[in-house]
């Protein structure tokens, strides 16, 4: 097999600009959207919503490599990076790691690119790990860098990167394409096209011993960032690791060639996806601010606790639901009481009710939710 990095036109990638316009204009315009509906928020709200965003953007991007990391530890961390409180929490150090690095994302995003950015955010990333032995610089061993799946004495090679004694001269070359398609630049890139190429052009050179995903990722949100003269907030990671299979199979594909426009279309597209994703994330918190204000002071102890676990669940609240065993588990009454108290809500059309006896549900009445977003 050869790779897209022993090919003679490499590293100067081909693709069909045409094809991406139509999306490079999507994402602008989604971006105005965002910034729309994100006025709409208040302060404190808006405080909570970076936190939540960017802490589930450090669990799904440690998710993707098979990391599965503690929520409340993240955001502790996050709040501590972001100067929101510090809450006294002991803070695992893989938790603390990651969140420190896209702490550094969302705060510097604007500063040049350097190798020294590159090694900062790998000694994040590999706080507390002992396995990796080389930590805040290329790696050195002589040993090729392969991404291999299947058996051990049947192993299937997705992908070879350049040998470790080529990783210093690549990355040169790197950082400065980076910086030369900034926004500033000598020859700047429009976002989507930018953020697709570095993300793919990163992980073709594999400079780390590990988390070279975790760092082409945030990369591509630094790209993005540039581009957009702002912290772009998307859910990248989160919607990259709903299609996990798929983003695999594309780098995978991607890495045996320098004609990318299929990458950078499919790239696109998952950028725009992540957008739709974030846009209906800051609506939901506008819809919360608007829910309670119109309850205020409505609600029962049991039923303001079982209001605030529905709102936790997010915008794609109880699979299916809230049901009666729900209620009666989470607030710990009786069958009659839970009645009683769901009966109401309904009536003060708090909550939405369909089906009937056990196979009632009961969901957050947000019908307003999209007003905002229609409004502007």
């Amino acid at each position: 097999m050869t790779w897209n990095w022993e090919q003679p036109d490499w590293p100067h990638f081909s693709y069909d600009t045409q094809a991406l316009e139509p999306l490079e204009r999507e994402f602008l315009l989604r971006s105005g959207e965002f910034l729309g509906v994100f006025r709409h928020v208040s302060p404190d709200e808006r405080d909570q919503l970076r936190i939540d965003l960017i802490s589930e953007e450090a669990l799904k991007t440690s998710a993707i490599e098979g990391e599965y990391l503690n929520r409340d530890s993240v955001q502790s961390s996050l709040r501590q990076q972001l100067g929101l409180g510090n809450d006294g929490k002991r803070i695992p150090p893989a938790e603390r790691g990651i969140a420190e690095m896209m702490a550094d994302v969302y705060l510097h995003f604007f500063d040049p690119f350097s190798d020294r950015t590159l090694f900062n955010w790998h000694k994040m990333l590999m706080t507390g790990e002992r396995r990796v032995e080389v930590v805040g610089r290329y790696r050195e061993h002589a040993d090729a860098m392969q991404i291999v799946s299947n058996r051990l004495d049947e192993p299937r090679v997705h992908f070879e990167a350049p040998p470790s004694s080529r990783v210093r001269s690549e990355m040169d070359t790197f950082i400065t394409w980076f910086n030369d398609t900034s926004p500033k630049g000598k020859v700047s890139l429009p976002a989507l096209t930018r953020a697709g190429i570095a993300h793919l052009y990163f992980e073709s050179i594999h400079p780390f011993e590990d988390g070279n995903g975790r760092i082409g990722r945030a990369l591509s949100e630094k790209a993005l960032a540039q581009n957009l003269g702002e912290p772009s907030l998307i859910s990248l990671a989160w919607t990259i690791e709903r299609h996990r299979k798929t983003y695999y199979r594309m780098l995978e594909i991607s890495s045996r060639d320098n004609k990318i426009t299929d990458w950078l279309v499919y790239f696109a597209e998952t950028i725009l996806e992540a957008q739709r994703v974030t846009l209906t994330r800051v609506e939901f918190s506008v819809a919360k601010a608007k829910f309670y204000e119109r309850f205020r002071g409505q609600f029962n102890e049991r039923q303001e606790k079982m209001i605030a676990r529905m709102f936790r669940e997010g915008i794609d609240g109880f699979k299916g639901g809230l049901s009666a065993e729900n209620y009666i588990a989470i607030t710990k009454t009786s069958r009659a009481t839970a009645t009683r108290d769901l009966q109401d809500l309904v009536a003060k059309k708090a909550l939405t009710r369909i089906g009937e006896r056990r196979h009632t549900r009961y969901f957050l009445n947000l019908a307003d939710r999209f007003e905002v977003v229609q409004q502007n």
